[in-house]
């Protein structure tokens, strides 16, 4: 359960936080496409860039910084300088909010983050959850429809976000959104090389230490496994030995396609319906799965 909101006190940093903010990268994300015939395409990985939250809603060709302000109204280089920083240190706040399982109040981030640029915290706030969302597969949601206060959790209702149990290093729960949106698109199985092949495109390999994300081969391959969101297993009669994933019990429980569909529809600015017989796949298992809700 998440506490009630507090007054914010400065604490000192998890070591995981330790890392210049800044520094945080923005991976794009799969994208649907269409092939030469004009039907559904697999949806594909474009390639990572180091980008801002307002980077992922707009594709101004502007050179920016970690966190640049194209959406912001002419301000002057020092204030824009000011209002990058201070999303930056929002974006701190609230990941530190998360690993404390806090609740937290736009009057506290107010203060806490855009105390006198209060005009700007609208845009910014919505880049930001925009940011979390893609980079950390965190859901910033109001408590309730007419409320000013907000609960972080991890995205697509799932439980586990390999933290570990006193919150030492960054939510990976993005990873797993990404493998099992790969792992569904492949037809429920996929390789272990396309797994790999799909998460170097946002800059994560296996063995390689990535500043958000550590070294994701044990997460991958064992933490996931252990926890029974994904099957990892030897692909029958391969010789020499080939790995392939599919969804876990876990993973079935606590989402669905549909779900997957719409974090993806969500990043694209499109709907579920625009991915085709995937979509048509995922209708049919939440008919299976909740009957009476459909008929």
């Amino acid at each position: 359960m998440f506490d009630s909101p507090k007054h914010y006190q400065p604490v000192e940093e998890p070591e995981c936080l330790s890392c210049d903010i800044e520094e945080l990268s923005d991976p794009e994300t799969l994208n649907p496409s269409q092939d030469a015939e004009g039907g559904s395409a697999s949806p594909t990985i474009m390639a990572p860039s180091t980008v801002s939250p307002s980077e992922a809603d707009s594709s101004g060709d502007e050179e920016s910084g970690p966190f640049p302000v194209q959406a912001l109204p002419p301000t002057g280089s020092l204030v824009g300088h000011t209002i990058s920083r201070k999303k930056a240190n929002l974006v701190l706040f609230l990941l530190l909010k998360y690993l404390s399982e806090e609740l937290t109040t736009e009057a506290e981030m107010l203060q806490v983050a855009f105390q006198g640029y209060e005009e700007y915290f609208p845009e910014a706030f919505k880049e930001i959850t925009r940011y979390l969302y893609l980079v950390f597969g965190i859901e910033v949601q109001k408590v309730a429809p007419t409320s000013l206060c907000y609960a972080l959790m991890p995205a697509l209702g799932f439980t586990y976000d390999g933290t570990g149990d006193h919150g030492l290093s960054f939510p990976k729960t993005i990873l797993l959104i990404l493998v099992l949106s790969v792992i569904f698109l492949q037809g429920n199985r996929a390789s272990e090389e396309v797994i790999w092949n799909v998460l170097e495109g946002i800059g994560v390999r296996a063995g390689e230490e990535h500043i958000i994300y550590g070294e994701p081969r044990k997460f991958i391959t064992e933490d996931l496994v252990l926890e029974r969101y994904l099957v990892y297993q030897q692909v029958p009669n391969s010789d020499p030995a080939h790995y392939e994933f599919m969804w876990g019990p876990r993973a079935h429980v606590e989402t669905s396609k549909m779900a997957i569909l719409e974090f993806l529809a969500r990043v694209e600015g499109t709907t579920p319906s625009s991915f085709g017989f995937w979509y048509e796949e995922a209708l049919r298992e939440e008919e299976e799965r909740f009957p009476s809700q459909t008929h």
